[in-house]
C-alpha cells in the first residue's frame, strides 16, 4: 500500500523577485497547504530574501542560496534537502491555480505514478505575447500538443516547469544531468529504469513566460539541438516524427524561392492553408484578433527555430560532442 504522499516543492531562481512573489501568491492561496517549499538560489543581484520572508509567515519555506549557476545542480541540491517523499518541480514564472495541490493529491492517492508531468496554460492576464507563444508551444499544429494537449499520454515526457516524482525516483536515476533540455533527459531515464509516467491534464499551471521573440527563437533553436542529442544519448529515441520541424522550415523556404523563381503563386497555398490554419486556431483558443496574428508569427518562429537547431546540431554534433566529453569526464 502506497503511504501518505509528502510533497516538497522544489523551484530554483536566479534575479527574479517578482516572479517568486507571484509564484509564492499563488501557492499561499491553495487549499491544500500541507507541503513544503525550496527556493534554490544561485548568484542573484535582485534576492529573493525578502519575498520568501514575506511568504514565510503564512507557507513552509526554505530557502537555499549557493553560487552554482547550473539549474541542474541546484534543482538537484534542492531534491536532496526535500523532506517529503514525492518532489514537485515547478520554473519560478509558473503560477498555481488553487485547487492545484488538492487535485493532485487525490489523483496521486487514488491512481498513484512514480512520475506525472502536467500542461501549461495561458492566465486571463497575461500579455498578448505571453498568450501567443504559449499557444505556439501547445498547438497541435506546431508541437503536436507534446507539452500536455495530446491524448497520446505513452509518448508524454514530463518537463521541469511542471512535473513530479518520487524520491525513489531521484535516488534511482541521479537526478538532472548537466546537458541542454536537461528535463527531457530526465524523463527519458526515468521511462527507461521502469518507473510509472504520465500525464495528469487536471494538473496545469500558467507559465508565464518572459520572453521576446529573440529570447523565444533562442529558446526553440536549444530545443532542436537538445532532440539530436537526446537522440545519442538514449537509443531509439530519434524518431521520424522529430524531423517534422526541420523539414517544414527548408520546405516553407523551398516553396517561397521556387514561386518567386518560377513566378507562380499557386506554389505558396500550402504556405497561406496552414497560415491560415494557425490563425482560425488561435483565434478560436484566444477569442482576440492581435493574439491570433501575433500566433502565425510566434509559430514561426518556433519551428524555424528548432529546425534550424536540429540542422545544425545533425551537420556539426558541436554540443553532442561537448555532452559526450563531460559525460566521460564524469
Amino acid at each position: 500500500m502506497q503511504t501518505k504522499i509528502q510533497f516538497s516543492i522544489v523551484v530554483p531562481v536566479v534575479n527574479r523577485p517578482n516572479e517568486i512573489e507571484e509564484f509564492l501568491e499563488s501557492l499561499s492561496c491553495q487549499t491544500d497547504k500541507d507541503f513544503e517549499i525550496i527556493i534554490m538560489e544561485g548568484q542573484s543581484t535582485l534576492p529573493c530574501d525578502e519575498v520568501c520572508k514575506k511568504y514565510s509567515k503564512v507557507l513552509d519555506i526554505k530557502h537555499i542560496k549557493n553560487e552554482i549557476i547550473s539549474r541542474s545542480t541546484r534543482r538537484n541540491l534542492g531534491i536532496e534537502a526535500a523532506s517529503g517523499n514525492y518532489v514537485l518541480l515547478f520554473d519560478s514564472d509558473c503560477i498555481l491555480p488553487p485547487q492545484y495541490i488538492e487535485m493532485l493529491r487525490k489523483n496521486l492517492t487514488e491512481n498513484y505514478v512514480d512520475c506525472f508531468g502536467g500542461a501549461d496554460n495561458a492566465h486571463k492576464s497575461f500579455n498578448t505575447l505571453q498568450k501567443a507563444i504559449n499557444y505556439s508551444m501547445t498547438s497541435l499544429f506546431t508541437t503536436g500538443g507534446i507539452r500536455g494537449a495530446t491524448n497520446k499520454t505513452d509518448k508524454f515526457l514530463p518537463r521541469a516547469f511542471n512535473m513530479g516524482f518520487s524520491k525513489e525516483v531521484y535516488e534511482k536515476t541521479g537526478g538532472y544531468d548537466e546537458i541542454i533540455g536537461e528535463d527531457i533527459d530526465l524523463s527519458m531515464r526515468i521511462k527507461e529504469a521502469g518507473f510509472s509516467v504520465k500525464l495528469i491534464k487536471d494538473a496545469f499551471v500558467y507559465h508565464k513566460r518572459r520572453l521576446t521573440l529573440k529570447k523565444f527563437y533562442k529558446q526553440t533553436y536549444t530545443f532542436g539541438r537538445a532532440r539530436i542529442v537526446f537522440g545519442k544519448r538514449h537509443k531509439g529515441s530519434l524518431k521520424i516524427i522529430h524531423l517534422l520541424p526541420a523539414c517544414f522550415t527548408f520546405g516553407n523556404i523551398l516553396l517561397v524561392c521556387a514561386s518567386i523563381i518560377f513566378c507562380c503563386a499557386w506554389l505558396l497555398l500550402p504556405v497561406i492553408t496552414y497560415i491560415f490554419a494557425i490563425f482560425i486556431d488561435s483565434l478560436m483558443k484566444n477569442k482576440k484578433l492581435s493574439i491570433s496574428l501575433l500566433s502565425i508569427l510566434t509559430s514561426y518562429i518556433q519551428l524555424f527555430g528548432y529546425g534550424f537547431g536540429f540542422f545544425d546540431e545533425l551537420i556539426t554534433h558541436r554540443v553532442s560532442k561537448k555532452t559526450a566529453e563531460k559525460m566521460y569526464r564524469q
